[in-house]
């Protein structure tokens, strides 16, 4: 029986982290494998995680449970049938909804393959004094599902965040544990923890809504497609991502300022640069940067914001940052 567990959490929550902190304490004798989506069409998460030393299935372009959880059935099947693993983490994107995925995980059907321990939602407390992402029904419902509650983000937190958290418990925690910690440090014993939340979730029918502009035309580059960009749009959000091949390399400084400076709500990303390569974390204000040991195999960069934005002048400000252009 392969031991499974949902992590959800709304954008910028911390779930990679989380995922990274995880596992890079799993026991050594155990093989973990990792179903990870993400709401727009380009795939950051999975160059993020090449390095865990995990099994890794990536189910870019929208929520993998759309479509009758037809992307989902699909990475997850493809798993079993391909790799033997002890335990497997599956990453929805922030903006996905946990109902379907707990059903189809608790179905008949996988029932003599997988045992669903206990559901994680990451919470970044400051994202409760906004009314736009805590009215959202499905960061309501991914902290209504969880079994634990993880609130991330503990070194930037004020007086006011922690007061929004201590009224959030007072209303919603119930029984459930809730666990305070920065940058995603949890215990791993949490994830041998049993799903005891079985409370029943609207349906959420606002994450079927998705319109995708090139579908997975972004993944697929060679040296007479030096780039490509690829656009995805559906609840309320719109993201828009780019990808370059291995010989375009970047000017350290000018990417991570464009990055910085971008006047949306989202960018992440994985650039080659002449150093190397670095990873580009932001949410709002947060700005998270870190040098990658190995270059990824090609740059992908990722902006997702509330509203449309200006892609064109965006894209033109990124591509005057190559330094072989």
């Amino acid at each position: 029986m392969i031991l499974v567990n949902l992590i959800t959490g709304f954008l910028g929550s911390g779930k990679t982290t989380t995922l990274l902190h995880l596992l890079a304490h799993k026991p050594a004798h155990e093989n973990w494998a990792i179903l990870v989506n993400e709401f727009g069409e380009i795939g950051i998460d999975g160059a993020l995680l090449a390095e865990s030393g995990a099994l890794l299935k990536e189910i870019p372009g929208g929520c993998m449970c759309c479509v009758n959880g037809l992307p989902m059935q699909v990475g997850l099947n493809m798993l079993l049938r391909q790799h033997q693993f002890d335990r497997l983490l599956i990453e929805p994107t922030g903006l996905g909804h946990p109902k379907q995925i707990l059903a189809m995980l608790s179905a008949e059907a996988y029932q003599p393959w997988l045992t669903l321990q206990a559901s994680l939602a990451l919470l970044d407390p400051r994202q409760l004094s906004d009314a736009r992402i805590r009215e959202n029904e499905n960061f309501r419902d991914q902290l209504a599902a969880a079994d634990i509650i993880i609130a991330n983000k503990q070194d930037r937190w004020q007086e006011e965040d922690r007061q929004a958290l201590a009224q959030w418990q007072t209303e919603h925690q119930g029984a459930r544990q809730l666990i305070c910690t920065e940058y995603g440090r949890i215990d791993p014993a949490l994830l041998d923890q049993p799903r005891r939340n079985l409370r029943t979730l609207p349906q959420g029918e606002a994450h079927h809504q998705h319109q995708r502009g090139s579908g997975l035309a972004a993944l697929r580059l060679d040296r007479h497609a030096p780039w490509r960009r690829a656009f995805n749009q559906g609840q309320g959000y719109y993201a828009c991502g780019w990808a370059f091949n291995s010989d375009t390399l970047f000017d350290t400084v000018g990417i991570l300022e464009w990055a910085r400076l971008a006047p949306v709500e989202r960018v992440k990303g994985v650039m080659r640069i002449a150093e190397g390569a670095v990873s580009i974390n932001r949410q709002g204000a947060d700005f998270h940067i870190e040098t990658r040991q190995t270059p990824p195999p090609d740059s992908r960069i990722e902006i997702i914001h509330h509203s449309d934005a200006d892609w064109n002048q965006l894209q033109s400000e990124l591509l005057k940052l190559r330094l072989n252009s």
